[in-house]
């Protein structure tokens, strides 16, 4: 409670809450639009989408992250969250498909920004040793239970309201996070001089490329992203034409999904205190594959239904909490406590490069070659993700990431510049 006692971490931390819950249920109410606007081929605009997301993601994000300490900071995220307010609303406006690329590109960039600089700012604002290792954790968290709420809240939602609705309420979202980032007190960082900011953006990177546990974790992310992208891109198309469900029976489908990730998360942390993070990352792996075959079991016999297709959600629910969770746990024993924000920043590009390779495969190739061949091909990276950890990562390696993570110490006051610039 000491970190939520912090009046500045405690505004911008629900700033950050507000905008992940816009941007999740702005995913849900973007499939429904592309369903709406293309109908079978809705799979290969919300991939095309998806994938522009991702490329802002990979691009932008390390580019902010070099260049923060050259912002205001509060005035940076005020704008941030006031594009993306004035994105979301124009949304359901939108009469071409041409549009949504635009829009979402728009409003991928401003959150691509937005992350970097959030974690920036968290070192200057949280000085105390305990406190900052809870700041990162909380953010993690954050991120996981959006992935689980979102489509729950958006299903409750679309059972009084349509889909276009949610695009009012996540820009009202939106902008009640610019206001309390107005509220808070952040202070500018002073700039470090240097000139090659690149450098400090890969900085990170190269930490991964030469850091075995890294390296799994890297192979784990192709693992989430493959079976992720069939539950995000394949879900409203699946439903909505093989199932000859409602906008409604969408979200709840994804929110099952959810369930799977609300179940892992119950049990890991007393599993965590027991079995090294390398045992359950793969395990949950070796989940993620089994979902994704299953998957493609369904649809190649021809037995998919609203149980099968339920349960196999669940099951890629509950392998993406089992790698997502520890993650963090892993990243900070992996480091050195100054080198954390940056290896964080660094797993923030480098998944979400994973879901720019599984993305399009989802949304292009499930609308020209059918669901069989595409869940098949998504199996496959998952598998191939799942082998390149148990390789890239030593078993001998797995109990020192499983066990306490290394003591983060904030630096003090006149390094905590430095730190920011690292994430």
């Amino acid at each position: 409670m000491s970190l939520f006692a912090i009046r500045d971490y405690r505004r911008l931390f629900s700033a950050q809450i507000i905008a992940l819950f816009g941007t999740g249920l702005t995913t849900v109410a973007l499939g429904l639009l592309a369903y709406d606007l293309a109908g079978p081929s809705a799979g290969t605009v919300l991939g095309t989408a998806l994938t522009v997301k991702m490329v802002m993601y990979v691009v932008i994000a390390p580019l902010v992250a070099a260049y923060v300490d050259r912002l205001p900071r509060r005035t940076f995220l005020f704008l941030l969250d006031a594009v993306r307010a004035g994105v979301v609303l124009a949304l359901p406006l939108v009469t071409e498909i041409w549009h949504i690329y635009v829009l979402i590109g728009l409003l991928q960039a401003a959150s691509a920004a937005f992350t970097p600089t959030f974690q920036a700012v968290i070192p200057d604002i949280v000085t105390d040793e305990s406190d900052y290792t809870r700041a990162l954790s909380a953010s993690q968290v954050a991120s996981t239970m959006e992935s689980l709420l979102s489509p729950v809240l958006a299903a409750a939602a679309l059972a009084v309201m349509s889909f276009d609705r949610l695009f009012l309420g996540t820009s009202a979202g939106f902008l009640v996070s610019a206001l309390l980032v107005l509220s808070t007190r952040i202070p500018d960082a002073r700039p470090s001089g240097h000139t090659r900011a690149w450098d400090k953006a890969a900085a990170g990177i190269r930490t991964f490329l030469r850091t075995p546990r890294l390296r799994g974790v890297m192979a784990l992310n192709l693992v989430v992203a493959a079976a992720g992208s069939i539950v995000v891109v394949n879900t409203v198309n699946h439903v909505r034409d093989r199932l000859g469900g409602s906008q409604s029976d969408v979200a709840w489908m994804l929110a099952a999904s959810g369930g799977g990730t609300l179940l892992a998360a119950l049990v890991l942390p007393r599993v965590l205190d027991r079995i090294a993070a390398r045992t359950v990352m793969v395990t949950g792996a070796g989940v993620l594959v089994g979902g994704t075959v299953a998957a493609a079991a369904l649809v190649a016999t021809g037995l998919t239904g609203w149980t099968g297709t339920a349960i196999v959600w669940t099951v890629i629910g509950a392998g993406m909490a089992l790698v997502i969770t520890p993650t963090g746990k892993v990243l900070r024993a992996s480091v050195e406590p100054n080198a954390i924000p940056g290896v964080f920043a660094a797993q923030f590009s480098l998944s979400h490069l994973a879901w720019l390779i599984t993305y399009p495969v989802a949304g292009w190739l499930g609308t020209n070659a059918g669901f069989t061949l595409t869940w098949s091909v998504l199996a496959a990276l998952a598998g191939t993700g799942a082998a390149g950890a148990l390789l890239l990562w030593p078993r001998h390696d797995g109990q020192t990431a499983g066990g306490p993570a290394t003591p983060v110490r904030p630096p003090a006051r006149t390094d905590r510049s430095a730190l920011a610039k690292a994430a």
